[in-house]
């Protein structure tokens, strides 16, 4: 098997309005191995679009077209609806926002993990709850068993995202998109999401796509960073060289962040040149 999972090339996503086309998604380009990606932007930037193109995820209304979408040499394009759904959640997984509104409310936590593991695995509902809590011990999730039988409404946010991260690696996939997984959690929980994701990309070889707005937690946590700006791509970089980068948008968004020890009040403002957007 090939190191590098996912290659694209020219991704472009368009959605017609009243008003004319809207292009969410520009002529985006990159590759992932088995690393930790980042993609960081401002809210509109088009990363979600991004994500949910790889995943097949965009409404119906939408155009997608690339020159090449490919995963592990699968013309993601060219496939059906049947072998993109084979591919969702079994070798392709993608962690929404927030667990309110992306679990099945009316569904108990450990249903969700064991639907899922049974959609892509001929597995006895005994193994497949089995494999489900050991999935929700591996994210840290204390007393797995009482935690199997809740709502969604019955777990804290931090516990949600937990167990959505759960559901998404039960089946083991080869790719995670992570679409801003700790937006809605407080810092403690943040680091604790981070660490699972962390150690679960080293132990299994995953390829991860960390989408994210926050440049200090992408700088931190990946290997690469992909910024992007009114949906292109303006800059890509080692995080480790992102104090070196050079794209005026990219340096814009690192002034504006709070240094400790630092007299930042008020804070700068990012001025936005028409020309980034061309």
């Amino acid at each position: 098997m090939s190191d590098t999972l996912l290659e694209m090339e020219d991704l472009r996503v368009t959605f017609p309005t009243r008003t004319g086309v809207v292009e969410a998604v520009r002529g985006v380009s990159f590759s992932l191995g088995r690393e930790r990606l980042g993609i960081v932007g401002e809210s509109g930037s088009g990363k979600s679009q991004t994500g949910r193109a790889i995943m097949g995820l965009t409404p119906p209304q939408a155009r997608v077209s690339a020159k090449r979408l490919a995963f592990d040499g699968i013309d993601l394009l060219a496939a059906s609806a049947v072998e993109r759904r084979a591919l969702r959640g079994n070798r392709i997984a993608m962690i929404l926002q927030d667990p309110k509104y992306s679990l099945d409310p009316v569904m108990s936590i450990g249903r969700q993990i064991v639907e899922t593991l049974r959609t892509h695995e001929k597995v006895s509902k005994a193994e497949a709850r089995e494999r489900a809590l050991d999935m929700l011990a591996a994210v840290q999730i204390r007393d797995p068993k009482r935690v199997f039988d809740l709502h969604p409404h019955e777990v804290s946010g931090g516990m949600g995202q937990r167990a959505m991260i759960a559901m998404m690696l039960v089946a083991n996939p080869e790719m995670l998109i992570a679409d801003e997984p700790t937006s809605a959690l407080d810092v403690t929980v943040q680091l604790d999401v981070l660490g699972i994701l962390d150690r679960l990309v080293g132990e299994r070889g995953m390829g991860l796509v960390f989408i994210s707005h926050d440049l200090r937690l992408v700088s931190s946590f990946c290997d690469r960073v992909v910024v992007m700006y009114a949906g292109k791509v303006v800059e890509q970089l080692k995080a480790s060289d992102l104090k070196n980068a050079e794209h005026p948008y990219t340096r814009g968004l690192l002034d504006c962040m709070p240094k400790i020890g630092a007299d930042r009040h008020p804070l700068p403002v990012l001025e936005r040149k028409p020309e980034w957007a061309l």
